[in-house]
């Protein structure tokens, strides 16, 4: 078994986190992960009201008594979001982890700390790590140019930002973007992370609450099947490549454009609905990173975590030291 700084403080049993992701993070995958022994983190905004995130960790309680979390990410938005409730939510509901992102979160930090709540805050800089350090998080998620999701403009990969950060902070290093196999673990370990967390991967597993559709097609696509969007409007995201995305792109890329001319075809609404409930795959614009070309086949949580950390512990424990002379 491989035990971390991050395995200690969090109390799972293996260095593998799936992180919060809208629309998948639901009770059954996370459920799942923790039955595992990684952690998992409930998305919060994925339930539409503060009061439908309570009975949905109370799902999660029927499903299992592993650790888990909840993702609580800050961002603008048109209609003002209750954050201060759904805070409230996860901490009323006996929720002993959270993963913050979007946002500085120290503004529910002393919230978080008086329940006794650690905090797993995502950056994409060392810059912005380093001041979720110095407001109190427990533990920061570093993800590199290789992730879904929205990976900032420095466009840093992995190999470099998980090591700078930790030569830069103190605590716990969770290395996010392009893992989903045993290298991958033990190239974080090598880092010197101590976890890994991994999106795309959990998506194509038979746990995830999406479209079949979805889970084939992140199977099928290789390292180049995403692409960049949003870039033009100071908010780059990483999403997989289909006809939706590239229309995007190709939009957004004429002089003058703005967000509203491809407001219609980014809308989460609509990627939710057609792609993750329907599996229609040019349907809307989904979520996906680079490490859809290192997933061979869907498999269950447990078959995932397991293989990792078997492949993992092969590397240190075998083929590594052989390496030495």
């Amino acid at each position: 078994m491989i035990k971390t700084r991050f395995t200690d403080i969090f109390g799972v049993d293996h260095p593998i986190v799936c992180g919060g992701m809208t629309a998948v993070g639901k009770a059954e995958l996370i459920a799942a992960v923790a039955e595992a022994g990684a952690l998992g983190f409930l998305t919060a905004l994925t339930q539409p009201t503060p009061e439908a995130l309570a009975a949905e960790i109370g799902r999660v309680r029927d499903l299992t008594d592993k650790p888990f979390g909840v993702n609580l990410t800050i961002l603008p938005t048109l209609d003002p979001v209750p954050y201060d409730e759904y805070r409230d939510a996860i901490i009323e509901g006996g929720v002993s982890i959270v993963e913050t992102a979007g946002a500085n979160p120290e503004p529910h930090m002393p919230a978080f700390k008086a329940a006794g709540v650690k905090v797993v805050h995502k950056a994409v800089a060392i810059r912005h790590a380093l001041k979720a350090e110095r407001v109190g998080v427990d533990a920061i998620s570093i993800d590199g140019f290789e992730c879904a999701g929205h990976p900032g403009d420095d466009d840093v990969p992995g190999l470099v930002l998980i090591n700078a950060a930790a030569r830069s902070l103190s605590i716990p290093i969770v290395a996010s973007g392009g893992f989903a196999n045993g290298a991958g673990l033990v190239a974080a370990l090598a880092l010197g992370a101590d976890a890994i967390n991994m999106g795309t991967r959990f998506v194509a597993t038979t746990e995830a609450p999406v479209h079949e559709n979805v889970k084939q097609q992140i199977v099928a696509n290789d390292e180049r099947s995403t692409i960049l969007v949003f870039r033009e409007f100071r908010n780059t995201a990483r999403v997989a490549r289909n006809a939706v995305s590239e229309e995007i792109a190709a939009i957004s890329a004429r002089p003058g454009a703005t967000f509203a001319d491809v407001a219609h075809l980014a809308s989460g609404e609509r990627g939710r609905r057609e792609v993750l409930a329907e599996g229609n795959m040019d349907g809307g614009m989904w979520w996906a990173g680079q490490a859809q070309g290192l997933i061979d086949e869907v498999r269950s949580c447990r078959e995932v975590v397991g293989s990792i950390v078997a492949e993992a512990e092969a590397l240190i424990g075998e083929r590594m030291p052989k390496l030495l002379a």
